[in-house]
């Protein structure tokens, strides 16, 4: 019987080692908690802010406005404050007035007699609507002299309804308000700019990845700015206007695309990988008003809607990421951790993953005094990851260290990565810990952009710090402008043995630091042999669609064993799928599994990759574009592991 329970014992203590050794994951660190909401009340959030007595303001798409009390409580108490108002995406508190944004006009909402409910409804500024339904208002945000700041979204065009147009001026611009009431147009060039942010006094937006937008991206917004969209350049010419790219200009270096067929009908534009890419740097190059995003944010691995921009301004209340920012996604219903430095007057920095599983798009953020963050979600009409359409949620820290990125600086001859912890020398000392690549986006009147010019970046060495918490990699072919992706599989605590929660980075190198390079004898230069990154190799080539279509391929015979779901994830996450579409729920797209009942062959599932047919699927808002990028033995791959999951 000793020796029984001796065996038992050991058992349960290999058990127990094993289960330490496991890697702690986002949800280890950041609870999402789901506050009680009454009956009856639908929360689609488009603004929150946190009022100086603790109480929680929402704005709704449906037009409230409602203030809960004690918010963090087990009994938060809902009323409503305001009602009728048209689709309110953003709130603001001053001086003891909420303001919002509705569709047609900046809002100021009073409760003169003290009971609770706005009594007074004063319009600071109307502003014109063609009516057309995308033409979205976002805001306000307070400046430092406490005037707003409003972006406006483009309208689609009729028989184009693919391509961004600014009907009315304030479409595809970014607009203040002034203290008396004014009108100032500010800066245009953005297509579909939710995430309108003030930070540190500074204004930046976020825009979704669409026509001449390759993916979503963070820009700070300067007077006169020009991001890229080229809508609102019809109202550059006003007198009032500080842009000085005109229209002439822009479609001299850019071709619209406006092709008709023999019947007379508009082509819509699609990415073909035969041709020379343009990008918006070039333009930068030539008209120093352009502005280029601080960051890229990856499509279908950091988001594909790009929501607000929140500063930790928590001192600690919320981990170790105080000063650091969080920018929201609504179609992957995540949230991203964005570290950001100045180099050569510009911004520009990394995009980390932060924490997943939302109910539903996560659109507004706002921190509680006690620390904690508020995050406001949405679905109806636009799409997202998760259960619900609507509601509002909680993330609080456990009070426990990630080991993460903590920063990523670049170097004149590399980067620079802080970790939140001391890391583990051997595996940081070793090159196959490290992967880096880079790529860019097109800059075009296409839905969006593939990542092109993909290569591997060469790791020269490394230098670990003394007290272990920073390591210098230094890089043989840094690429100024693109963004650098930086895996390190490989690096491990030092304490712990944890991997990172978060492995990967993506760096937007607008500009190369000048300064002193180090020697090749400070570096490490060692290789296990034991390559950590797993991501399919970088090719410096875009791939093309197949010639034929319906046909079987050389690549479709090589996919004649079923692929694992360990072995095609990869190949969906670097192919973006997964982006919007999940194995067994709907999210912006039908799930593989819903297209496995159709019973498609896996060359017509190949072809539906290159061409799709959005017709085929009427239930779903947003049309999967063409993926001529795909190469054809993935795409084989693919379709042969969807159709396993019909048998």
């Amino acid at each position: 019987m000793k020796k029984i329970a001796h065996i038992a014992f050991a058992l349960l203590a290999s058990l127990t080692m094993l289960k330490a050794q496991e890697s702690p994951k986002e949800e280890d660190f950041y609870k999402i908690l789901t506050p009680p909401i009454p009956e009856g009340i639908i929360l689609e959030v488009g603004g929150l802010t946190t009022m100086p007595n603790g109480s929680l303001a929402i704005s709704t798409r449906r037009g409230e406005v409602w203030i809960v009390d004690n918010p963090t409580s087990r009994t938060p108490y809902f009323r409503k404050f305001a009602t009728g108002l048209h689709e309110i995406l953003g709130l603001a508190y001053k001086e003891g007035a909420l303001y919002c944004a509705q569709r047609g006009e900046l809002t100021k909402l009073v409760d003169k007699n003290g009971d609770g409910k706005a009594d007074v409804y004063e319009t600071v500024y109307a502003w014109p609507l063609s009516g057309h339904y995308h033409e979205y208002s976002f805001g306000p945000k307070l400046a430092p002299d406490g005037s707003f700041f409003v972006s406006g979204n483009v309208a689609f065009g009729d028989e184009e309804w693919w391509r961004g147009e600014s009907r009315v001026p304030g479409r595809g611009w970014i607009f203040h308000i002034t203290n008396e009431g004014k009108y100032e147009p500010y800066a245009t060039g953005v297509r579909s700019p939710a995430g309108i942010s003030m930070l540190n006094g500074e204004l930046f937006y976020t825009d979704n990845q669409g026509d001449w937008m390759g993916t979503g991206a963070i820009f700070q917004v300067k007077k006169g700015g020009f991001m890229g969209h080229p809508a609102g350049l019809r109202w550059a010419g006003t007198p009032d206007s500080p842009v000085k790219l005109t229209e002439k200009q822009f479609f001299a270096e850019r071709d619209n695309r406006q092709n008709k067929d023999d019947q007379g009908r508009a082509i819509k534009p699609e990415n073909t990988g035969n041709e020379a890419p343009q990008f918006l740097y070039q333009l930068k190059e030539k008209y120093n008003m352009v502005q280029l995003p601080a960051v890229w944010l990856p499509y279908g691995v950091h988001g594909v809607s790009t929501s607000e921009l929140i500063l930790d301004d928590t001192k600690g209340g919320f981990g170790p990421f105080t000063g650091q920012v969080f920018v929201g996604d609504q179609g992957q219903s995540n949230i991203m951790r964005i570290v950001l430095e100045k180099v050569k007057g510009e911004y520009q920095g990394a995009s980390i993953g932060f924490r997943s599983g939302f109910q539903s798009g996560v659109l507004r953020m706002a921190f509680d005094k006690d620390g904690s963050m508020f995050v406001g979600e949405t679905n109806r009409g636009w799409g997202s990851a998760g259960d619900a359409n609507q509601g509002l949620q909680r993330l609080i820290w456990n009070g426990k260290m990630p080991f993460e990125m903590y920063t990523v600086k670049a170097m004149p001859d590399g980067f620079e990565v802080e970790f939140t912890m001391p890391v583990d020398r051997k595996s940081a000392e070793d090159l196959d810990s490290y992967k880096v690549s880079s790529y860019l986006y097109k800059h075009y009147p296409v839905y969006g952009s593939p990542q092109i010019n993909l290569e591997d970046v060469k790791v020269k060495g490394v230098k670990v710090s003394d007290d272990n918490k920073r390591v210098r990699i230094v890089l043989d072919g840094m690429r100024q402008y693109y963004v650098h992706k930086i895996q390190l599989d490989g690096i491990r605590a030092a304490t712990n043995s944890w991997s990172l929660v978060h492995p990967e980075a993506y760096y937007t190198l607008n500009n190369i630091p000048d300064g002193e390079k180090l020697k090749v004898s400070e570096l490490k230069t060692t290789r296990s042999g034991n390559a950590a990154a797993a991501a399919a190799p970088a090719s410096a080539k875009e791939h093309v669609s197949p010639d034929g279509k319906g046909k079987t391929t050389a690549a479709t015979a090589s996919a004649s064993k079923t692929p694992t779901w360990d072995e095609v994830k990869p190949l969906l996450q670097k192919n973006t799928c997964l982006a919007c579409h999940a194995t067994d729920k709907k999210v912006v797209g039908p799930s593989y599994t819903d297209v496995a009942k159709r019973k498609y062959s896996n060359e017509k599932i190949m072809d539906l990759i290159y061409n799709p047919k959005p017709e085929n699927w009427p239930d779903f808002a947003t049309p999967m574009p063409p993926m001529p990028q795909v190469p054809k033995e993935e795409a084989a791959k693919i379709a042969s592991w969807i159709n396993s999951l019909g048998k």
